[in-house]
């Protein structure tokens, strides 16, 4: 019974994330079957956010505003990189 008390302690936010995109699915085929598309897409995007949540805390991801800043940064140069190789006259959107 205590490894059972303990496993859940350890993985409460990997269970709860992944409940919550269960019941964020489950609702949105219910909005989907009822015809309220606003909900169902509010819930696609709960369940979305919970699945991202759920792979961050199973990599051992912390998300704070430094690593968000420096996520970030990387993309701006990876993408003014990109940007700068494209040829002259590819028209820009």
């Amino acid at each position: 019974m205590a490894t059972l008390t303990t496993s859940f302690l350890i993985m409460r936010w990997e269970l709860l994330s992944a409940v919550m995109m269960f019941i964020a699915s489950t609702f949105k085929i219910k909005c989907r079957q009822t015809s309220h598309p606003v909900m169902a897409f509010l819930f696609s995007g709960i369940g979305l956010g919970m699945s991202c949540w759920f792979v961050t805390g199973l990599l051992g991801m912390s998300l704070s505003m430094e690593n968000l800043h420096s996520f970030m940064a990387v993309t701006r140069d990876v993408f003014v990189e990109v940007i700068s190789q494209a040829p002259p006259d590819w028209p820009m959107p």
